[in-house]
């Protein structure tokens, strides 16, 4: 049995869907070029506002398009970053001499892995994230980030920790990481 709550909620969501999306739609659409793209963001936006809507009053929502807008540009954001990941995994793998080919199945696993250490690592302060990737991509010690970030050497090891912390958390799949 769907629950008043629900029911409201469904009902708002219904409402702004019918009146909204064609809108969004088309925002999306002049931002992206391209219809599929735009309409898989605006079906998304729409399905976090179902599954946010224990925690935000749907009914409260005072400026509907404004809020739409904030959530697309979100995902519009990620979206793109993924592109761009893609992308540039596309190209590198195009850089493999042919005995280094990999098969399809393998390519998609590469990939996925990739986008989840984009977001694992963009969960991370911006700060945070720039160490530990200067640390264990480009090999730089603690010194010369410390130098490049212009911060003290202790800052540089607590960001390291913290995006060990990242890591380790993610591997261990645990929510207890969180604090």
């Amino acid at each position: 049995m769907i629950s008043p709550a629900d029911h409201s909620a469904s009902h708002t969501l219904g409402s702004m869907y019918v009146q909204h999306n064609p809108w969004l739609l088309s925002w999306l659409h002049r931002r992206l070029g391209h219809g599929g793209d735009a309409a898989d963001i605006a079906q998304d936006v729409f399905m976090r506002m179902w599954k946010m809507r224990a925690s935000q009053a749907l009914e409260e929502i005072r400026e509907p398009r404004a809020y739409l807008t904030t959530m697309a540009k979100r995902m519009l954001a990620n979206h793109l970053e993924r592109r761009s990941l893609e992308r540039a995994y596309l190209e590198s793998l195009q850089q493999l001499p042919e005995a280094a080919t990999m098969s399809v199945e393998d390519q998609a696993i590469l990939l996925e892995t990739l986008l989840e250490l984009d977001a694992l690592l963009h969960a991370l302060p911006d700060k945070v994230r720039t160490a530990f990737l200067l640390a264990q991509l480009d090999g730089l010690a603690y010194e010369e980030i410390a130098a490049q970030l212009q911060v003290s050497l202790r800052t540089v090891t607590r960001y390291i920790a913290q995006g060990f912390k990242q890591c380790l958390c993610a591997r261990l799949n645990s929510t207890e990481c969180a604090a």
